[in-house]
Formats: C-alpha cells, sequence, structure tokens
C-alpha cells in the first residue's frame, strides 16, 4: 500500500500515483488524530461563542453578513456546497481529477480547517475505489478558492453528482449505495473547507509540470537528430560558449546535446556551411530559457501541494481561528501562464526546424520524398504544425492580468488562474504533437543521409520509432503516422 507523505509531498510521488494507478492512499493514525484535534476544537468553539465567524455561522462572501443559528449549521453547509456546483463546459479529465483528489486530501491533512476525519476517509476511498468525481472546466475564477470545479469534487460525500466507476459515469447515490456508504454528514465548516482551495489549480499545474518535465528532455533528443539530418554543426554546443554565459538551463542543454552527439558520424565529418540557421544553432539558449521557466513553475507549485488553501483557517493550539486569502490563486496564474509560453516556445522552434528539413536544403529532397511533384511528401505536416503553433499563440495570451468584481464587490480581485489552467493543458497537448511532427520529419530526413550514422543514442532511439512508423515511400494518409508518433513521444 502506497503512503503519501502528508507533511511533504513531491512531483515524483505524483507521478507514481499518476502511472501506477493500482496503488492506494492510506491515512496514517497521526495524520488522522491531527485532523480530529482541530475538529474536536471547532466543535467546541462553535459550542462555545456567539461572535460571528466567517463561513461557520455565517453565510459566505457578501453574505457574511448573516448569521446562521446553530441548528441550521449542518444544512448551511450542505446548501454551500449543492449551490457552488455551477460547473459547465468539458468535463475535467479522469487523471486531472484523481489528481484532485489527493492534493484535496493532502490539503486538509495538515488539521487547519477543521473537517471530519470521516470525510477525508472517504476522499481517500473515492481514490482507492477509482471513484472519480464528474468535474467541469470552467466556473472557476481562481480565489475564494476553485470554488465551482471542487463543489463538483465534494458532491458525491453528499450521495449527489456523478461519477465514474468501472469505466462508467453513474449517479453517486448508486455507487454509494453499491459500497455500503452512507453519504456524508457535513459539520460545521466543512463545506466551505471543501471548497475553498486551490485544488483544480494546483492538479492542472501537476499534471502539467509532469508532461514538462518529459518534454523537456525529448525536445532535446528531437531536436539533435533534426540537427544531424540537417547536417549541423557542433560548434553551438561547445561548453566553453556557455560557460561565459552561464544560464542553468542552457548550461544544462548543451551539455545534454554533448551527451545526445557522442560518437556520431554525421557531427564529425567536415561541414561546408559556416553557420547553422537559429532554430538549430540556439537551441540551448532557448530550450534552456524554457528549461529555467520550468523550474521557477514548479518551486511555485511544490509550494502550493504543500499547502492550506482553504479559508478561515484553525488553529486549535493557539486557540484562534483566522480569515486570509490562503485561497487565492494568483501565483499559480502567474506561474500556469509562464509555462505555457515556455513550452509554446518549445514548439514555436520545433516547428522552425521542421520548416527547414523540407525545404530543399543542404543536399535534403524537397519535401523528403522522391519524385517530388507526383509525391507531396511531408508538405503538409508542416502546414499542422504551423496552425498548431498559431493556435498556441493564442493561448499564451495571459489569464492572470484580469479580473472581474463577483460576490457583490467583496471578491473584488481574483486571478483567473482556472482558466490559465485549462489553457495551458492544452498547450501540453499541443506540444507534444508538435514534436511528433518534428520526429516524423527528422526521422525521414536521417534517410537520406545514409549509410552515414548518428550517435548510437540517436541511432536507437530511430530504430525503435522505426518499428512503429516506416520510412515514406510515396504517399500516404500521414495522419496515422502522426497519431502513432504522438504516442509514441509521449513514451519516451
Amino acid at each position: 500500500m502506497h503512503h503519501i507523505d502528508l507533511e511533504h509531498l513531491s512531483f515524483q510521488q505524483l507521478d507514481t500515483l499518476w502511472r501506477d494507478a493500482s496503488l492506494q492512499l492510506h491515512l496514517p493514525e497521526a495524520v488522522a488524530a491531527r485532523i480530529q484535534h482541530c475538529r474536536d476544537y471547532l466543535d467546541q468553539k462553535v459550542q462555545d461563542t456567539a461572535h460571528p465567524v466567517y463561513g461557520i455561522n455565517t453565510g459566505f462572501g457578501s453574505l457574511y453578513k448573516h448569521s446562521i443559528a446553530p441548528a441550521d449549521l449542518q444544512t448551511l453547509q450542505t446548501n454551500l456546497v449543492k449551490s457552488h456546483a455551477c460547473g459547465m463546459g468539458a468535463e475535467v479529465p479522469q487523471d486531472v481529477v484523481r489528481l484532485m483528489l489527493v492534493l484535496k486530501i493532502q490539503s486538509l491533512a495538515y488539521g487547519n480547517s477543521g473537517v471530519q476525519v470521516v470525510t477525508v476517509q472517504r476522499l481517500i476511498d473515492f481514490y482507492n475505489h477509482h471513484i472519480t468525481p464528474v468535474v467541469y472546466q470552467q466556473g472557476s475564477l481562481g480565489a475564494s478558492g476553485d470554488l465551482a470545479p471542487l463543489a463538483h469534487l465534494s458532491l458525491p460525500l453528499l450521495g449527489l453528482g456523478e461519477v465514474y466507476h468501472n469505466g462508467q459515469k453513474r449517479p453517486a447515490a448508486d455507487v454509494l449505495a453499491e459500497k455500503g456508504w452512507q453519504p456524508i454528514a457535513f459539520q460545521a465548516k466543512e463545506g466551505l473547507a471543501l471548497l475553498n482551495g486551490t485544488q483544480f489549480m494546483a492538479a492542472y499545474g501537476a499534471w502539467c509540470i509532469l508532461k514538462a518535465q518529459r518534454i523537456v528532455q525529448y525536445a532535446d533528443q528531437i531536436a539533435a537528430i533534426s540537427l544531424e539530418a540537417f547536417d549541423g554543426r557542433p560548434e553551438p554546443f561547445d561548453a566553453r560558449i556557455h560557460a561565459i554565459r552561464p544560464h542553468a538551463g542552457q548550461v544544462a542543454v548543451a551539455a545534454h546535446f554533448r551527451e545526445l552527439l557522442q560518437g556520431s558520424e554525421l557531427i564529425s565529418r567536415p561541414k561546408t556551411h559556416v553557420q547553422d540557421p537559429y532554430s538549430f544553432r540556439c537551441v540551448p539558449q532557448v530550450h534552456g530559457a524554457s528549461r529555467d521557466a520550468l523550474t521557477y513553475v514548479q518551486n511555485v507549485f511544490l509550494t502550493e501541494i504543500n499547502s492550506v488553501t482553504d479559508n478561515p483557517n484553525v488553529f486549535p493550539d493557539d486557540d484562534v481561528i483566522l480569515s486570509g486569502g490562503n485561497f487565492h490563486g494568483q501565483p499559480l496564474a502567474l506561474a500556469f501562464d509562464l509555462l505555457g509560453i515556455a513550452l509554446a516556445e518549445l514548439g514555436n522552434i520545433s516547428e522552425r526546424r521542421v520548416y527547414q528539413l523540407i525545404s530543399g536544403l543542404r543536399g535534403l529532397p524537397d519535401f523528403l520524398v522522391a519524385n517530388a511533384g507526383l509525391q507531396s511528401g511531408l508538405m503538409i505536416p508542416q502546414y499542422t504544425a504551423a496552425s498548431i503553433v498559431s493556435q498556441n499563440k493564442q493561448l499564451c495570451s495571459p489569464a492572470s492580468v484580469d479580473s472581474i468584481v463577483s460576490s457583490n464587490g467583496q471578491e473584488d480581485h481574483v486571478s483567473m488562474g482556472a482558466n490559465a489552467a485549462t489553457k495551458t493543458y492544452r498547450i501540453v497537448e499541443n506540444v507534444e504533437r508538435l514534436f511528433a511532427v518534428e520526429l516524423l520529419t527528422a526521422s525521414q530526413a536521417m534517410a537520406f543521409r545514409a549509410p552515414a550514422k548518428t550517435s548510437p543514442v540517436l541511432e536507437d532511439l530511430l530504430a525503435r520509432y522505426r518499428q512503429h512508423v516506416p520510412f515514406i515511400e510515396t504517399d500516404r494518409i500521414l495522419h496515422d503516422d502522426l497519431q502513432i508518433s504522438v504516442a509514441f513521444v509521449q513514451a519516451l
């Protein structure tokens, strides 16, 4: 049984859970005791105080002015979840929802939220039994928490809403009945603790980061094959160049290229051209800048996934309940916008290499096919790549600079980080497709360099790819090759 470190969650742990659906979560006794300690304090506080405490014995948002009678506190929390389940648009992918469950469990486990142990355990049960709530992509402003998405995540705790289970979308009430589970009876503050939080944004961020960590690695591998196919020069990767401009990402990419090209016959042979185009020569600078941006984004999200992001926050040992703004997604919104730009630039320069390879330069045939004219070869995959690059540029318009007043002016600045999250997700998928186009193109170009060979590492990659996508002798339906190429790239 897999144990999450509920003091500090790592991307490696999330990656392990993401890729191995058989792993189970477990709530350690010490964590359960911490959650119960906070709940006991909160119950006593509600009983002892007549003063208004936001979201516990008051309304929500601009309705904080309305006091709630003790007999109605449970109804208040149930009503909150039902009324806030206003999501629209496409469904959140199930693997992202499962990350949302993990991150919500993590945040509640710190014992500053006042939830019941049974509530956290039920979220763990959902994860372990592959009961995945149906959540929608639209509805969160990325401040005051991801209210609408987290409401949909929480509905099944009440036996409401829909879930996926055993491959089918079903009413949550039916699945709970099959398991013999009673709906959770929310106590004071509990619905608010579930809805106030950044787990929609954070889960999307974790998903994008886990993908991006792989993208920055295979971006170098595929670019190195393109360099070899274009008969590129080795000097731009010389360590001395990067020692005098030592941005960490730039240095790392240059070193990676030297490693990838070690033992290559093509890279070491004499060149007739003095310089290469920027899309080849400046790979360390461009790929490296995106790596550095990813490092910043990882640090932001690593902090976030190990934080308490609901409101108010309960500090039982200090005998205080504090209302603040940890639900505000501004750090994430800015990071998402940066990550989207950084990944889009990897795709941008990739498309430029594709264009160079099909242009009939350096002894390569037009569109990388014999008998051009009768055969169109790889003319149109570049069109596809150009279309995707253009869409990425549109998606890179920052979400974090926008804000729309809500809740009668009480929530007068929001992050729009949820919109930043969903568009960054689309950029990630687009970049995977762009590198699939480049790999298809570069592998085709490499065939025209035979019998000369690249390095053993890259020859091995090409041989594995050729098992799935053979050399293009004559025109064929390239959609199928591109789809196979995407799957191959995703598995690198």
